[in-house]
């Protein structure tokens, strides 16, 4: 299964890593390297994550303060979003 990031989720990885790179640059570094190892293991284990809370969708957990959020549509796995879990999710439109 291929596994690729909506430009959403590639949005939310760059934030997270301004984010953490401003306060240490080896956590960012850290974290990021989680996001990818999750993402990953999406190929060969595509239903390993929890149903998620959007319908259809799928959700990992890579860190205790990051959501992972997926759908698998035909062979691929797209990532949607990272979500910090401490944020609604998902977000309220208006």
């Amino acid at each position: 299964m291929k596994v690729l990031w909506t430009p959403q989720a590639r949005r939310d990885r760059a934030d997270i890593w301004t984010y953490l790179s401003a306060q240490d640059l080896l956590a960012a570094a850290r974290m990021d390297q989680r996001f990818s190892d999750v993402a990953a293991v999406l190929a060969d284990f595509p239903l390993s994550g929890r149903e998620g809370s959007v319908i259809g969708t799928r959700e990992l957990i890579p860190h205790a303060s990051y959501r992972l959020v997926y759908e698998i549509i035909g062979d691929t796995a797209w990532v949607l979003a990272l979500a910090h879990t401490s944020r609604e999710w998902p977000p309220a439109s208006d």
